[in-house]
C-alpha cells in the first residue's frame, strides 16, 4: 500500500502528524522519532506537523512527564494530572497545547491523525502509567483523547506503520 492509501477522506484535508515523526527535534530530551513513510507523505505536502506539548509552552528539552491517576480523558475531565519526573505539575501545558492542536486541526479541517505512541500528550490506546517505571497501561494522551472526543480518527504511527505494511 501507497503512503497516500491513508488520506482522509476529503482530499484537500492534510494528516496531522505529531512533529516528532517529521524529525523536528520536539521530544522531551531534545530528539526526535523521523518516520521516513511519514516523510515521503509530508514531501508530498499532505502533513501538517505539530507538537502539543511545545505548543502548551514546554520547551525543549524538557523533563520526561506521564499521566498520573488515569489518561487523556480523566485529564480532560480534571480527575487526573501529568506531572514531569521533578514532580512539577505540568497538566495546564498539556491542556493547553491539546487545545491549541485542536483549534488547528478545526482550521485545516483535519480528518485524520497520526501521533506518536505511548506519550502523554499523543499516545493512541497505551500511556505510560505515571509511575516512570516504563510500564503500559491503556489510554490515550490528552491531546488523542481530545482530538478523537471531536471525531477525528486518530492512530499512533505503530498502527499506521502496519496497516501501510498489509
Amino acid at each position: 500500500m501507497k503512503p497516500d492509501s491513508v488520506r482522509p477522506a476529503k482530499p484537500d484535508s492534510p494528516l496531522l502528524v505529531s512533529a516528532c515523526l517529521m524529525g523536528i527535534p520536539c521530544r522531551y530530551a531534545g530528539g526526535n522519532c523521523s518516520n521516513d513513510q511519514l516523510q515521503t507523505l509530508a514531501a508530498q505536502g499532505d502533513v501538517l506537523p505539530l507538537c502539543p506539548e511545545v505548543l502548551g509552552g514546554l520547551p525543549t528539552p524538557r523533563p520526561p512527564a506521564e499521566i498520573q491517576g488515569g489518561d487523556g480523558d480523566d485529564v480532560l475531565e480534571g480527575q487526573a494530572g501529568v506531572v514531569n519526573t521533578e514532580g512539577k505539575d505540568v497538566t495546564a501545558e498539556f491542556l493547553a497545547g491539546a487545545q491549541k492542536a485542536l483549534r488547528v486541526a478545526h482550521r485545516w479541517d483535519i480528518k485524520e491523525a497520526i501521533l506518536k505512541a505511548r506519550s502523554p500528550s499523543c499516545g493512541v490506546g497505551q500511556i505510560y502509567d505515571g509511575s516512570f517505571s516504563g510500564r503500559l497501561v491503556e489510554g490515550d494522551g490528552v491531546t488523542a483523547a481530545l482530538l478523537k472526543r471531536e471525531g477525528i480518527i486518530v492512530k499512533s504511527e505503530e498502527e499506521w506503520e502496519k496497516r501501510e505494511a498489509r
